[in-house]
C-alpha cells in the first residue's frame, strides 16, 4: 500500500499540469474550482474559474451578488444548478461562518451542492485532512488496479472505492496523494486510450495483468435518455424574452417564447398549436432547427419568425433589442441560434 501511494506521488512530480488551482491553499478557490470542473473538461474550465475569481474575489462577493450576475457569468458551462448551489452555499457561508470557509470535513459537506466527493477534495487539499477523494478518475485507477468489478453506481460499490482509497491515502500528504490518484486518472489511466505502457502503477496492477483493462469499471444501470421537442418564437426586431421559473433545465434562466411539445408534428400542424398556446401569430415555416444534447437529456430545437405585421399581444414577455441581451443569463442553446443570426440573415 506504502508502494501505491510513493509510487503515483514520484510520477505526478514530473508529469502534473501546471493548473492555477493546485498552487494554493484557499478554500474558496478550490472549491470553486472543483464546482466548476464536475461535468467540465480542465480546459474549459480554467477560463471560467478565473473569470469568477476576478469578478468575486472572496466569498462575500459571491453570495451578494444577483444570481442573474452570477448565472451570465456560468453561461456556457452547463449543469446551472451547480452555479445556483454555488451561490447558495456562498449565502450560507456569510451567515453560519461569517464568511470564512469552514474548515472541518463535517462542516464542509452540510454546504449546498457539496458531496462526498466534493468535501473529501477541500478539506485534504485546502487543510491537509486525511480524506481520499473518490471521482471518476479514482474510480477507474482502483477499479483496474484491483481488477475489481464490484458496479461504481451501487452503494455498495462507493462504499468499497472509498475503502480502498482511504487505505491508500498517505495521512502525511493526503493533498498530493489525491491529486496524484486523480492525474493518474486524467492523463495515463483514461478510459479508451490508457497508457499502461508508461503507469507507474503497471507492475502491480491486476487489472493489466488480467488483460481487462477496458472492462472496468463496472456500471450496474444506464440512465434512460429523454427526448424533448422544444419550439421557440424569435422576434428579429424587439426580442421577446421569458425567464424559466420552472423546477426544470435553465431554471431562472432567460429564453424566448416557448411551447414544448410531446413529439414532432407537421410544420402546419405545429404552427397552430403554437399560435393557439401563446396567442402568438409565426411566419410558416420553422428558420433553424437544432439537436442540443443534455446529460440524459436530448432537446430537438425549433426556431420559428414572429409575424411582425400581425398586432398581437406581448405584454407577458421582456422584450429588449440584440444589444441588451448580454444582460441576460440565457443556455447555450439560444446562444447557439443567435451566433447563427448574427453571422447570416434568415
Amino acid at each position: 500500500m506504502r508502494d501505491f501511494a510513493l509510487l503515483i506521488d514520484v510520477w505526478y512530480r514530473q508529469n502534473k499540469r501546471n493548473l492555477p488551482w493546485r498552487d494554493t491553499q484557499n478554500a474558496y478557490h478550490i472549491w470553486l474550482s472543483e464546482v466548476i470542473l464536475q461535468q467540465t473538461r480542465v480546459d474549459q474550465g480554467k477560463n471560467y474559474y478565473l473569470k469568477f475569481i476576478k469578478n468575486f474575489p472572496t466569498i462575500k462577493d459571491l453570495a451578494l451578488a444577483p444570481e442573474d450576475e452570477v448565472l451570465k457569468l456560468w453561461q456556457g458551462l452547463g449543469y446551472y444548478s451547480r452555479a445556483r448551489n454555488l451561490h447558495t452555499a456562498a449565502k450560507q457561508i456569510l451567515s453560519n461562518h461569517d464568511g470564512h470557509f469552514p474548515s472541518n470535513y463535517s462542516d464542509i459537506r452540510q454546504l449546498k451542492g457539496v458531496g462526498d466527493y466534493t468535501a473529501a477534495a477541500i478539506a485534504s487539499f485546502a487543510f491537509d485532512l486525511p480524506h481520499a477523494v473518490v471521482d471518476g478518475n479514482v474510480f477507474r485507477v482502483l477499479s483496474r488496479y484491483y481488477n475489481e468489478d464490484t458496479p461504481i453506481d451501487t452503494t455498495l460499490g462507493k462504499k468499497l472505492f472509498t475503502e480502498y482509497a482511504n487505505n491508500l491515502i498517505n495521512k502525511k500528504d493526503p493533498a498530493s496523494f489525491n491529486q496524484a490518484i486523480m492525474e493518474l486518472g486524467a492523463l495515463v489511466c483514461t478510459p479508451k486510450k490508457a497508457v499502461c505502457n508508461t503507469c507507474p502503477l503497471n507492475d502491480s496492477c491486476q487489472g493489466l495483468r488480467a488483460n481487462r483493462v477496458y472492462e472496468l469499471p463496472v456500471k450496474s444501470k444506464k440512465t434512460k435518455t429523454r427526448n424533448r421537442f422544444f419550439h421557440y418564437i424569435y422576434s428579429e426586431q424587439n426580442i421577446l424574452l421569458q425567464k424559466r421559473t420552472q423546477k426544470d433545465i435553465w431554471e431562472n434562466m432567460y429564453e424566448f417564447p416557448l411551447v414544448e411539445v410531446e413529439k414532432q408534428l407537421t410544420p402546419s400542424a405545429t404552427k397552430n398549436v403554437i399560435e393557439k398556446t401563446l396567442g402568438l401569430i409565426i411566419e410558416p415555416s420553422p428558420i433553424a432547427e437544432y439537436k442540443h444534447i443534455l446529460s440524459h437529456q436530448h432537446i430537438f430545437a425549433t426556431f420559428w419568425k414572429l409575424k411582425l405585421n400581425k398586432p398581437m399581444d406581448t405584454s407577458n414577455y421582456i422584450q429588449c433589442n440584440h444589444s441588451d441581451l448580454a444582460e441576460y443569463a440565457i443556455p447555450r442553446l439560444i446562444d447557439r441560434f443567435l451566433e447563427q443570426v448574427n453571422s447570416s440573415s434568415f
